[in-house]
């Protein structure tokens, strides 16, 4: 391996810091300041979105793992299998640091370490209390839909998920105790919400005052670890051991797919829905219709070879697929579109790619995919900031109309409690997939604002049997894990934070509600209150604001990651295999495993978009 190239890592005031790039971050944060990069015509807001990302990486990027650390997770001794493969755990990703980004590594942070407040019981559960801002602020009376989308968004938005971040499950003693207001029906008093699991990596003797820190128990890197899993033992559980391939749900009966082990059954940990075992169904599919492909090209492989090059290839394509396809049909304004299928192809474009492959080193020329690997001075890891933008829980629909893709007659009238948990499997077993996701197409989810959340995970009724507020439980984890609120949080990213409630939201009544609930402090606000409130871009399901750490971490993930960028080559994931990422979106997976679905995506380039509706009774979106 040669050959492949290794960029110096930038220290982060070394980054651009030239006087053009400070010219252009300049302007940029001007003009986004003052009229915003998105009333920009497309070109102009390109270059302020371009300027503004140069900024966050030079500003937004800090590392957790540099605060005392002890019982680091050891990776296995460096082999040659590293060098071509991805470790299931995700160490050895970056050669020269093992134990970067894998599974049991800390999350990084996109503020100041100084920055992050300590968990109290003040900060944390008073001023108003995470319960009373469930109730008051974001409980759903009716949908508000994102019309310009379809609910396969908020299936791959869960399924991503369980690929990027894991606090991992949270000890039963000393729940944080939650008061309740007296005309609050709750069935236990008080409220108990579990505590995100401590840090076992932190130095029990480091000085008082030091930051708190968390692990992601996933792999950080964007290696489809929710397909693959993140061990050794995980990953021969799915294997068949013939050709490659993985294990297939089995339509005869009500057990997981993905874990022959009960005790490993994913159905009976939280957050497992139907739009994700559908997702996880697909692309176990497409995993090994590319082992076909792969053992076609190259029939000397054996089941190694062509499951190792079958994860990196799917890896790939999920990872293209969210990029160019998911979040331009999220937020879907004209220059975020361009800018994020710049990202993976480059201003010069796909036909260019197609044609001539990269045509310069330039990332903005050709994309990330491809160039240099670069960390930006800071060593990778995903951050609870990110973590936090991404709680998008209004996505989720309460009812579900389940149709059948031939005429779009009604199967079942079902509510989210009825395709959550172990539920879901017997929907799998008695549905048709087609008509499973011909049904998620044609259906809106929730628009990501204020008086959105869903009912059912309000309260939500886990695998376990216990209830949870789940709107609670989002405030709260913010305020635990040491997120600043929302205007403190806007100093942080360089933007003008509100300075009155008016301000804040362009919705008069929401003003009132909030200040009346805040008690008239401003700086109080919760992030996910202050980013439901806000007027969205034109053609965004989400904030602004959340957008700012999508700006920073969307292409981090990518450039960090040697297997995205010097040795996404086909030397290593085969010229087959890169064939297969280049040759396919989420139309042509669905369409490959789902012929039957041909017409309701007809003359559509984007999967995520509303697909038509099959002729019949007329659908409920």
């Amino acid at each position: 391996m040669s050959a492949h190239r290794h960029s110096p890592r930038r220290s982060p005031s070394g980054y651009r810091a030239s006087l053009p790039w400070r010219i252009v971050t300049g302007v940029a944060t001007y003009l986004d300041r003052r009229l915003g990069w998105d009333k920009l015509p497309v070109i102009p807001g390109l270059l302020t979105l371009l300027g503004l990302r140069v900024r966050l990486r030079q500003k937004n990027l800090h590392d957790a793992g540099a605060l005392p650390s002890v019982n680091l997770p050891d990776p296995a001794p460096p082999s040659a299998s590293h060098q071509v493969n991805r470790a299931a755990d995700g160490s050895h990703n970056d050669l020269a640091e093992p134990r970067m980004g894998m599974s049991g590594m800390r999350f990084g942070r996109n503020i100041p370490l100084e920055s992050i407040a300590p968990a109290t019981p003040e900060s944390v559960l008073s001023r108003p209390n995470p319960r009373e801002v469930s109730r008051a602020l974001l409980t759903r009376h009716e949908l508000t839909p994102a019309e310009t989308v379809n609910s396969l968004v908020a299936a791959w938005l869960q399924f991503m998920i369980r690929d990027w971040f894991s606090h991992g499950t949270s000890p039963e003693d000393r729940p944080w105790e939650v008061p309740l207001m007296d005309d609050d029906s709750w069935p236990e008093r008080p409220m108990r919400i579990m505590r995100t699991p401590d840090d076992p990596t932190r130095d029990p003797q480091a000085p008082a005052g030091t930051p708190d820190t968390r692990v992601n128990v996933s792999s950080h890197w964007w290696d489809a670890s929710q397909l693959y899993g993140t061990s050794e033992e995980q990953q021969s559980q799915l294997r068949t051991g013939e050709l490659g391939k993985l294990h297939i749900w089995n339509n005869h009966n009500d057990r997981s797919p993905f874990f022959q082990d009960p005790a490993n059954d994913p159905s009976r940990i939280p957050g497992f829905w139907l739009g994700l075992a559908m997702m996880q169904n697909l692309f176990t599919h497409e995993h090994n219709a590319i082992c076909d492909h792969l053992h076609t090209a190259y029939p000397s492989w054996g089941d190694e070879e062509l499951f190792q090059r079958a994860r990196l290839v799917n890896a790939a394509l999920l990872a293209k697929i969210h990029t160019v396809e998911w979040t331009p049909a999220v937020i879907s304004h004209p220059t975020t579109v361009k800018a994020l299928r710049a990202n993976w192809w480059g201003i010069a474009g796909e036909r260019v790619h197609n044609l001539f492959g990269r045509i310069s080193e330039s990332e903005v020329i050709s994309g990330i995919p491809g160039g240099d690997t670069d960390h930006y001075g800071v060593p990778y890891a995903l951050t609870e900031e990110f973590v936090a933008v991404y709680r998008m829980h209004p996505l989720i629909r309460d009812e579900w109309h389940l149709r059948s893709a031939t005429d779009n007659e009604t199967l079942s009238e079902c509510t989210f409690r009825d395709i959550a948990g172990p539920a879901a499997l017997k929907v799998l077993t008695t549905t048709p997939m087609a008509d499973l996701l011909y049904s998620f197409g044609t259906l809106h989810p929730g628009l990501v604002t204020l008086h959105n959340f869903p009912k059912f995970l309000q309260e939500y009724e886990r695998p376990d049997g216990h209830l949870q507020d789940l709107a609670a439980t989002d405030i709260l984890r913010s305020r635990e894990l040491g997120v600043p609120r929302y205007n403190e949080f806007r100093r942080l990213l360089g933007l003008k934070p509100a300075e009155s409630f008016e301000e804040l939201t362009y919705n008069p009544a929401w003003a009132g509600e909030i200040e009346r609930l805040y008690e008239g402090d401003i700086e109080k606000v919760d992030l996910t209150v202050g980013m439901s409130a806000e007027k969205l871009p034109a053609g965004f399901a989400f904030s602004d604001t959340a957008f700012r750490i999508f700006i920073l971490m969307a292409s981090r993930r990518l450039n960090s990651d040697r297997f995205f960028t010097e040795y996404y080559t086909s030397e290593v994931y085969s010229k087959a295999g890169m064939a297969w990422i280049d040759d396919n979106t989420m139309v042509t997976v669905l369409l490959r495993h789902h012929p039957e679905l041909r017409t309701a995506l007809a003359g559509l380039d984007n999967a995520f978009v509303p697909w038509h509706t099959a002729r019949g009774s007329r659908s409920r979106m």
